[in-house]
């Protein structure tokens, strides 16, 4: 409906412009001009008709100029465009850039034109830069890296990115690689970066400018590290792994100490023993006192995530299970378990990552070359579903820690029969590869929307 009056009011407004005149050849020798490009957005509450210098395919365009009576076609890109030649005056022509218009395949010689036709002998060529949808990051690959070490970043329209800004303003122009439909773009971590500072990692490209949540670098909110030195503490039982059982990075990038899943391999139908942390009276295990001021209590469960490293060398397929828990209080394990479903009476927080699980119940193999950045969202845990939940709260989580008799946080290997559905069924089956984690924290996964106008002046 917004959109039908606006063209109705256009059209009144185009009234007062001088008409065009029922003869075609009419205004044909007239040379054209395009003075200013506007963008038409009845919705911009700040300029809803804004000067610009560059447009994304779908939105409405006004070219401002001179001589465009007698227009016939409008090129853009070399996409053949249409355009309402009853909205048109001899100043002013009002087009919308079709979505199958090309931009990255646009061929060099007509990427970033806007051509207007009359004749083989009457045409204007005017340059302006033409963008997909604005890109977006849906995750990072390797969100605590050390120098030398390859990042990518996922996500959407990221084509042709040419520079990445790390937190500490550490700017990378050379060696980036992108994924020519603009899916990813990866780069290699620079000696001279700052490592030390926490925020969000800026891209640009051909579709403009993104950001990641402000995970990148974060030590914030450590849940443990392996490494005793204050970032998280080992709990040791009976029914856990100890500080002995730790092992070297295997791949000696300097991360220290790490844990490895069942480093013995592990039988069919069987649960690992925990990687668990101190629980009750360690101020690590109370993330109120420690994490609120890094994330605040109010944020949505949705955007509050668990992150880890994985080293994972062998082939991982079909079988296996890695678990975890926000608190020590398991009844029952794995895929599909009560433990990781929404509960009105139980205060459940598990949650089971299957990497080879894809959403359709098919596998692919999973393994890594070097260590990746695992992000598991805090609506994937139990009793934060976003759909049975959708008010859950970062507050929420930690008062259910915190009212467990035990807090301590539990990471650990099962591999029972996992069954996706009931013509969908895995038997487990005995896995003796090496799994290693290391750097469990909590993150914000709040998304951050880059505009394309500076509005803030």
């Amino acid at each position: 409906m917004k959109t039908i009056k606006y063209f109705l009011c256009l059209a009144i407004v185009a009234i007062g412009f001088t008409a065009c005149k029922d003869d075609d050849n009419a205004g044909s020798d007239t040379q054209m001009k395009i003075d200013k490009v506007f963008l038409e957005n009845i919705d911009d509450k700040v300029n809803p008709d804004r000067e610009v210098e560059f447009a994304r395919l779908g939105q409405l365009l006004r070219l401002q100029g001179s001589g465009f009576t007698g227009l016939k076609k409008i090129y853009i890109n070399g996409y053949e465009t249409y355009f309402n030649n009853a909205l048109m005056t001899d100043n002013n022509v009002w087009v919308t850039l079709n979505s199958k218009t090309p931009v990255d395949k646009a061929d060099e010689s007509v990427r970033n034109t806007i051509v207007l036709y009359k004749s083989d002998n009457n045409r204007l060529v005017y340059d302006f830069t033409i963008r997909a949808a604005a890109p977006s990051i849906t995750s990072c690959d390797n969100t605590l890296p050390r120098a030398g070490e390859t990042v990518t970043v996922y996500g959407a329209n990221l084509q042709e990115t040419t520079k990445v800004t790390l937190p500490d303003g550490t700017e990378i122009t050379s060696d980036i690689t992108s994924d020519e439909d603009g899916k990813w773009f990866s780069f290699v971590v620079p000696a001279s970066a700052n490592l030390s500072m926490a925020g969000s990692l800026k891209s640009e490209g051909a579709n403009g400018t993104a950001l990641t949540p402000t995970y990148f670098n974060d030590f914030n909110c450590y849940i443990i590290n392996f490494e005793n030195d204050g970032h998280g503490e080992l709990g040791s039982w009976s029914a856990t792994y100890s500080s002995d059982d730790l092992v070297d990075d295997p791949l000696g990038t300097g991360r220290g100490k790490v844990a490895v899943l069942s480093p013995g391999g592990l039988d069919a139908g069987s649960n690992d023993k925990y990687w668990a942390t101190a629980g009750n009276d360690n101020a690590n295990d109370d993330w109120t006192s420690r994490m609120y001021k890094f994330i605040p209590a109010s944020t949505s469960a949705s955007d509050v995530a668990i992150q880890f490293d994985i080293y994972a060398p062998d082939v991982w397929n079909e079988t296996y299970q890695l678990e975890m828990s926000l608190q020590n209080n398991l009844s029952n394990y794995g895929y599909g378990s009560d433990c990781t479903k929404y509960s009105a009476q139980y205060t459940n927080t598990a949650s089971v990552w299957v990497p080879w699980l894809n959403s359709d119940g098919s596998s692919t193999p999973y393994s890594t070359s070097s260590w990746k950045t695992v992000t598991v969202p805090m609506t994937a845990f139990g009793n934060y579903d976003a759909e049975k939940a959708p008010d859950a709260t970062f507050q929420k989580i930690c008062e259910d820690r915190n009212s467990g008799s035990y807090r301590n946080f539990l990471i650990f290997a099962c591999n029972g029969d996992l069954e996706f559905s009931s013509e969908i069924v895995y038997k487990a089956k005995p896995f003796m590869q090496p799994v290693y984690i290391d750097n469990i924290r909590v993150v914000s996964i709040a998304p951050i929307t880059v505009s394309d106008f500076d509005d803030a002046e």
